[in-house]
């Protein structure tokens, strides 16, 4: 956001509505510097992993000062869905939180309601950096509800045999499909190609796009194409380390040097 702007849309929102697809980077490293290298890239929003990760809630509040202006939405993945969780990274001034293990629609409820303030939710109101940086501090409140966007993962068996009560809740911008956690819920250890499990993917994507409902999963770019093809439109993208270790095999490779297979590479 641009200083003195006080007339903002959440462009990841903006797109997402528009069936445009958006992708993000995902952060496990505490560092701003990636932050604004990932927003001169072209990526669409950060995933801040809090999750998987040693980022904490000091590294989230520099990481979105230094994208303060630039083309670049900030979320925040908490560890678990609470209110408290949210509240503490919606301060810091990310603009949308990644819930995981939405499994029951109370739970989606409970996500919900901590996203937003009363009368729609029960956001408490603090002196956090969101609101001390917002040019116009007495509209923050409206400016929040119709910015901050609701992602409810479905990782579970559960989530998916419930998934019709889950995608009624009100207020949520993104069902995202954990293809990985939902493998092993359904028994499959981490293996993609199960008819089962492609069943229980194609029945939350269905249930999702009924209500219009944006709906998302991790990119595989080989399969992006198809992804979209099927119905997705908001996509995780790798991390720093990940499109890192890409480059540096690439590099390696140019010099005429084998890369290491980083399959079996020892633990330690």
């Amino acid at each position: 956001m641009l200083y003195g702007q006080t007339v903002y849309e959440n462009p990841v929102k903006v797109a997402l509505r528009e069936g445009r697809p958006v992708i993000g980077l995902t952060m496990s490293i505490p560092s701003p510097d990636v932050a604004v290298q990932a927003a001169t890239l072209g990526f669409d929003f950060l995933w801040v992993e809090m999750e998987h990760s040693p980022i904490t809630l000091e590294s989230l509040h520099n990481i979105v000062l230094a994208t303060r202006g630039l083309n670049i939405v900030p979320f925040a993945r908490v560890p678990v869905n609470e209110l408290w969780t949210a509240k503490r990274v919606l301060d810091a001034g990310v603009l949308g939180v990644i819930f995981p293990f939405v499994s029951t629609p109370e739970l989606a409820k409970q996500a919900v309601d901590a996203c937003k303030y009363p009368p729609y939710g029960k956001r408490g109101m603090g002196g956090g950096l969101a609101q001390l940086r917002w040019p116009a501090p007495e509209g923050y409140n409206d400016f929040a509800d119709r910015n901050v966007m609701v992602i409810i993962i479905i990782e579970q068996k559960q989530a998916v045999e419930r998934i019709d009560e889950i995608v009624a809740v009100p207020g949520i911008d993104v069902v995202f499909i954990g293809p990985t956690d939902l493998s092993y819920s359904y028994g499959y250890r981490g293996k993609q190609d199960a008819p089962e499990l492609k069943a229980a993917i194609a029945k939350v994507v269905a249930a999702a796009r009924k209500r219009n409902i944006p709906v998302g999963r991790t990119l595989s770019i080989p399969d992006a194409a198809e992804m979209i093809k099927q119905g997705f439109t908001f996509f995780q993208g790798g991390s720093e380390l990940s499109y890192m270790a890409a480059g540096a095999q690439a590099a390696i490779k140019a010099v005429g040097k084998t890369p290491p297979d980083l399959k079996s590479r020892p633990l330690y």
